[in-house]
């Protein structure tokens, strides 16, 4: 078995990978994987056990078709995380979202097409639905996307369902709702709070803190991502969540908690553009195929601040 990891030095990239290696998804235990990653400010081979026999390192991008055309033969399965992640960066530089969300999504599906790949996994998010005041949504809903990153990953959707639809390429894609855990590069909010709050920094809480989102470890993510992938349907898309809401605010006032930092370090600023109020998925698809989080949010969180403790040496580099 061969799998090429996009993205693969990523913060959930880089997890599924070390997860794969380290023999956790039956009947991948021997698997040979690829990394393909253009090391962008994100990336980090410091989150890849580089050494291990079985894991081969390309650092390329996924918008260069000569070098997919002779990386991809051979792989029975590609899993896409290559993106462009933070919602801020969109807002004031959108064009590398839509360069490598979109036009490199349809680079690579192209490819895996010309390879023969059997199976492509395509990593999205729960933004592209928009938000949504109560309920949850499922995978029929319309895509409403709200930030150019959101847009920008509402295309790459779409065009993995057109290479499906069109090519019979078997494309699956998962759309997740906010992650966390070890290695998480520190642009994103928990990262962001933690490392600052251990240093007696100040954070920035967005408007009222009023926002919700639905969390989930980096690890139940990765787990359900194999199941699309060993139990999905071609050219499914399959909800990932955990059922865990938390305002921003209550977030902050965990990790001033567990980081024992003075709650004064936390300063209001003016709200981001089109913040969308409230993200929820329902995951009763994904639940028929077995899928269960294991990682208690409470405990989840606080291994995620000792881990940061722990690790200066990766978060200050």
């Amino acid at each position: 078995m061969r799998v090429l990891v996009t993205g693969g030095a990523g913060f959930i990239g880089s997890h599924y990978v070390r997860s794969m290696l380290d023999g956790r998804y039956p009947g991948y235990e021997d698997a040979d994987v690829t990394v393909l990653d253009s090391l962008t400010y994100a990336g980090n081979t410091a989150s890849l056990p580089m050494e291990h026999e079985r894991l081969r390192f390309v650092h390329g991008d996924i918008r260069d078709a000569e070098l997919l055309a002779g990386l991809l033969p051979g792989h029975d399965a590609v899993v896409h995380f290559a993106a462009e992640s933070h919602v801020d960066r969109s807002l004031t530089g959108a064009t590398a979202f839509v360069s490598t969300n979109v036009v490199g999504t349809q680079q690579l599906l192209d490819s895996c097409l010309r390879a023969e790949v059997g199976t492509v996994l395509c990593v999205s998010t729960d933004e592209v639905y928009g938000s949504i005041e109560s309920g949850s949504w499922d995978e029929d809903e319309p895509l409403l996307p709200n930030s150019p990153y959101a847009a920008s990953k509402a295309g790459s959707d779409l065009i993995a369902r057109a290479y499906h639809r069109t090519h019979g390429l078997d494309v699956r894609t998962t759309r997740c709702c906010n992650n966390y855990g070890p290695y998480q590069h520190i642009e994103k909010l928990i990262p962001l709070f933690v490392t600052n709050l251990l240093q007696g920094l100040p954070v920035p809480l967005y408007g009222d803190g009023r926002n919700v989102r639905e969390w989930l470890h980096v690890d139940d993510h990765c787990a359900g991502i194999q199941l699309v992938l060993t139990r999905g349907e071609p050219g499914g898309i399959y909800n990932i969540g955990s059922g865990f809401e938390a305002s921003n605010a209550e977030i902050t006032r965990r990790l001033v908690e567990l980081c024992a930092a003075d709650p004064g370090l936390v300063r209001q600023v003016g709200d981001r553009k089109g913040h969308d109020l409230r993200y929820s998925v329902d995951t009763g698809k994904i639940e028929k195929l077995g899928y269960r989080p294991a990682v208690d949010f409470d405990a989840g969180l606080a291994d995620t601040v000792q881990w940061y403790r722990d690790n200066p040496g990766w978060w200050k580099s």
